[in-house]
């Protein structure tokens, strides 16, 4: 069987966890397995944990089963053994990222209808492998719609500031103690904090009506910012959380160098994109949505990196 298979991007992580299920029906999760290598890490146990019954049709598991075989043979190795899965990751250093307690590797298998994302973990003692099911179209439909980010208003409506899917937000209650909550997309009106699920302008009057305040944990990453290649100058615009960036054709109005910084203060100003935000973007988009130069707290508000002390004090 040859399979479609590829690392996952930074915005699919999320789903290869577990979800409310609000979210599980938005996005077609069929279910998950679960695996492990045993304790000499040649050995086979599974597990599975249905989500959406009716989804779970006998073309869909002949699929899986099909799926899974692939990759235990020595064509993939993924799931063959712990080694193997080791030796299969190396080989895609773009699946590795930071989940809760070490390094794991994430990489998406698309069917014809389905999507499968599955987590590795090749340490011994833990599940090997999580694999969560979903039907494609639901999944990236819901994806593309939480890009436009969750809105965070008052009660009158107006717009207080916007929060990429996944990201925190710190309450401030009236008693002075600070809650940090996680924040899932629902649709353009409907947001999760924590485990409950709100209208955008119920939770707006639920926490002024108990004296409460909220803001983001950290400065977020806009969704795009124009910023200026370090090797060359050249303008070019980066995107949140995708690997590298668009150049931008040249005009004869920021040929210089002066001209270019202007053009690109100008832009990110009419944005809303801060120097902070900018520094953070780029890095990212160069070395990777994980790294802490990713984050625009590490920055001062002129674009230059915090150091350690600086940062602690």
């Amino acid at each position: 069987m040859e399979l479609h298979i590829r690392p996952m991007c930074f915005e699919e992580r999320k789903y290869a966890y577990e979800q409310s299920s609000q979210l599980m029906s938005q996005t077609g999760s069929i279910g998950r397995l679960r695996g492990d290598f045993g304790s000499g890490g040649m050995e086979f146990w599974t597990t599975w944990e249905d989500h959406q019954k009716d989804l779970k049709t006998d073309a869909f598991k002949a699929e899986l089963d099909d799926v899974i075989n692939a990759l235990r043979s020595e064509e993939y190795g993924l799931l063959k053994d712990r080694r193997s899965m080791v030796s299969f990751a190396r080989r895609e250093p773009d699946s590795a990222f930071k989940g809760n307690y070490t390094t794991e590797y994430g990489f998406r298998v698309d069917t014809k209808e389905h999507a499968l994302l599955i987590r590795c973990n090749p340490q011994q003692g833990d599940y090997n492998f999580y694999c969560f099911c979903y039907v494609s179209k639901w999944l990236d439909q819901h994806i593309e719609e939480a890009r436009k980010d969750i809105r965070f208003i008052d009660s009158g409506y107006n717009e207080l500031f916007r929060l990429p899917d996944g990201e925190q937000i710190t309450v401030t209650l009236s008693t002075d103690e600070k809650l940090d909550r996680t924040c899932r997309y629902i649709d353009e009106t409907h947001l999760e904090v924590g485990r409950s699920i709100y209208h955008i302008c119920e939770f707006a009057e639920r926490m002024e009506r108990n004296g409460n305040t909220y803001a983001p944990k950290e400065p977020p990453l806009p969704p795009k910012c124009l910023t200026l290649l370090p090797s060359s100058g050249d303008i070019i615009e980066v995107t949140r959380y995708e690997k590298g960036y668009r150049p931008i054709r040249k005009r004869e109005a920021f040929e210089t160098q002066g001209g270019r910084e202007l053009f690109v203060d100008t832009s990110n100003k009419r944005m809303g994109v801060t120097k902070a935000q900018e520094a953070a973007m780029l890095a990212g988009s160069l070395f990777g949505w994980d790294t802490p130069a990713a984050r625009p707290k590490n920055y001062d508000e002129n674009g230059k990196a915090i150091k350690q002390k600086d940062r602690e004090r």
